[in-house]
């Protein structure tokens, strides 16, 4: 069944490439203002998109901002449904002087589309709309039933839509759930990405007198906030680097043997790392990688610290403030606010006197993770070693993608991220662009993938 899927797809790429360039024409940049026509062309343009590819039922969705473009096919009885996710909303492409040809204007060099929105994520996102086009054009029928949910405001942190998935939960239920905005692990080199971190961030602020005081008639007999912050900072980690707050790690799913044997073809050479970051030693947890340590593991950072007078030169002062902002990155299965309570807890443990230590709390996103054992994780594997001949790596992410989390929790659904960027296609940056070499080895694996879930069920 995959050949004429291939065949077809050959036939079509440079009419697909082109449709792309058209996509990639429409500056839908989120962020800015200005640009909320461009946001309203672009859903038409994607909604337009899926209808062409064959897909029914296409509604442009109203949001709290920006709109969702929703597809299905659902005649595939007996199969699973598999709902793909992507995004239309792209990052302002500043600073322009910076771009070797107009990042709205794309142009292909080098066997590379250039771009804003190229490999993140429009690129990407095309390649399962014409996946659509092909099993229908060829077959009349999908292997598996689709949904999509295509949103505008990835690159403004999905503001709406946790609400949106809560609210259509129904109507966006699936078995699986599929994107593809992420990266492979080199040329030739595809990679899973089955973990992502969470994030809990706060401010302590930690007052004393009702004023900044004079250091010389009340230093020495009032207590310094900054003095104060400084003593409980640094009751946070223990000597080691770990962090020494009660019941920080109590969650933590540990790495099993197979994940830590996968993940020796992708770590770093961490004596570069050192050399590249021009320190003289490496810190942290001991007994983790430093890919372990920066994936895997959870943290809390001190990302700044504030009090006192910051101008030239020296004010000789007691501060009655200081503050400090702190994030935590957080690993399956820690809950932020559960980290957040202990952190309070363990802050009111602490022997402060004539200070007042308040916690605002400002950032929350729960880590996401699906296990490389899992069906269709294997199914996907499966069709990237199918296709490129070689067993996909497995990575986890240091960083945070909250909407993956929400739709994988509020749908109950495992999520699968095929990646087909590279590293290097200076996604934000200027010069963005996408390797053509993936596009139909990306349309391929995809269309592998959707029969081997089609086949699980049978």
């Amino acid at each position: 069944m995959i050949e004429p899927i291939k065949a077809y797809l050959d036939e079509q790429k440079d009419q697909h490439i082109e449709e792309l360039m058209q996509f990639l024409r429409i500056p839908s940049i989120s962020a800015v203002a200005e640009h909320q026509p461009d946001m309203l062309r672009c859903a038409e343009w994607t909604a337009q998109s899926l209808k062409q590819a064959g897909l029914e039922h296409i509604e442009i969705m109203p949001t709290g901002g920006h709109p969702v473009v929703y597809a299905d096919w659902l005649h595939a009885p007996g199969k699973p449904t598999v709902l793909i996710y992507g995004h239309y909303d792209v990052q302002p492409a500043e600073p322009l002087e910076l771009w070797e040809t107009p990042p709205f204007d794309p142009v292909i060099r080098d066997g590379k589309l250039f771009g804003r929105g190229s490999t993140d994520d429009k690129g990407q996102l095309l390649l399962y709309v014409k996946t659509v086009e092909a099993f229908l054009r060829t077959h009349g029928s999908l292997p598996v039933n689709l949904k999509f949910c295509i949103e505008g405001e990835e690159e403004i942190a999905s503001k709406h839509l946790p609400a949106f998935v809560e609210k259509y939960k129904d109507k966006l239920q699936a078995d699986a759930i599929t994107l593809s905005d992420t990266q492979m692990h080199g040329p030739g080199k595809p990679a899973l990405m089955y973990g992502l971190r969470g994030l809990a961030g706060f401010e302590i602020t930690v007052d004393g007198a009702n004023s900044d005081l004079h250091s010389g008639l009340f230093g020495g007999a009032v207590q310094n906030p900054i003095h104060a912050l400084s003593k409980l900072l640094s009751t946070f980690h223990d000597d080691e680097g770990q962090v020494a707050v009660k019941g920080f790690y109590d969650r933590v799913i540990e790495l099993s043997d197979k994940e830590r044997e996968a993940f020796k073809l992708v770590e770093p050479d961490e004596n570069k790392v050192r050399a590249d970051l021009q320190v003289d030693s490496l810190y942290g947890e001991k007994g983790f990688s430093f890919y372990e340590q920066t994936t895997s593991r959870p943290t809390l950072e001190i990302t700044s610290v504030a009090g006192g007078f910051q101008g030239e030169g020296i004010k000789p002062i007691i501060p009655n403030r200081a503050t400090a902002k702190v994030a935590c990155r957080l690993v399956a299965a820690q809950v932020p606010e559960e980290i957040m309570d202990a952190i309070e807890t363990h802050i009111h443990a602490q022997s402060l006197p004539g200070v007042k230590v308040t916690l605002d709390r400002q950032l929350r996103g729960n880590p996401f993770i699906t296990h490389i054992d899992e069906p269709v994780m294997v199914a996907a594997a499966e069709a990237y070693e199918d296709t490129y001949g070689v067993w996909p790596v497995y990575t986890r992410s240091g960083g945070s993608i909250p909407i993956v989390e929400v739709l994988g929790r509020v749908l109950d659904a495992p999520v699968v991220l095929l990646g087909f960027g590279l590293p290097g296609e200076n996604l934000h940056a200027p010069n963005e662009h996408f390797h053509l070499m993936n596009w139909s080895k990306g349309t391929e694996t995809i269309s592998r993938f959707w029969l081997k879930l089609a086949a699980m069920s049978n």
